[in-house]
């Protein structure tokens, strides 16, 4: 009788560590289960997206309001074309919103981070973020602090 009992007590340990596991990676996926139905496309241009990948998060004030659905390169003016799916209904961002390309910590992942504006006009399905800040790369800014370093 006792060794059956370790031994549900074991499988149960087991199942409630799936079920972590099972949860961990649908948070970290970014996988986002109750998501509602309603959402709206906008679509932001910027000059480097290194390391934004699609379904990464898109905030404002610290809050998660969309993911990134696409990125295209325009090879004719030799940027990237983001597409962003927003929650919601269109009319929640001003035409003036200014996007900018973060990273949580110093090396996590990248994001997308609105910055609202104050004009009356809002964004509808469809419509360009037109104040855009690419990507701030390490390796770059190391390069020129060295570069300059050289010079002095």
């Amino acid at each position: 009788m006792r060794m059956r009992t370790i031994e549900i007590s074991v499988g149960a340990f087991v199942l409630a560590g799936v079920l972590a596991a099972i949860f961990l990676i649908v948070q970290v996926s970014g996988i986002n289960v109750s998501r509602s139905d309603e959402t709206y496309k906008l679509t932001a241009r910027f000059d480097d997206v290194a390391g934004l990948r699609a379904r990464s998060k898109v905030s404002m004030a610290g809050v998660t309001i969309g993911r990134v659905q696409s990125i295209v390169v325009d090879t004719q003016f030799g940027e990237a074309i983001v597409t962003l799916e927003i929650d919601g209904t269109p009319g929640t961002l001003t035409i003036d919103t200014g996007a900018k390309i973060l990273t949580e910590g110093i090396l996590g992942a990248r994001y997308i981070g609105l910055v609202p504006g104050a004009d009356e006009e809002m964004l509808g399905d469809g419509d360009e973020i037109v104040e855009t800040q690419g990507a701030i790369v390490l390796e770059n800014l190391i390069g020129q602090f060295l570069s300059n370093f050289g010079k002095g």
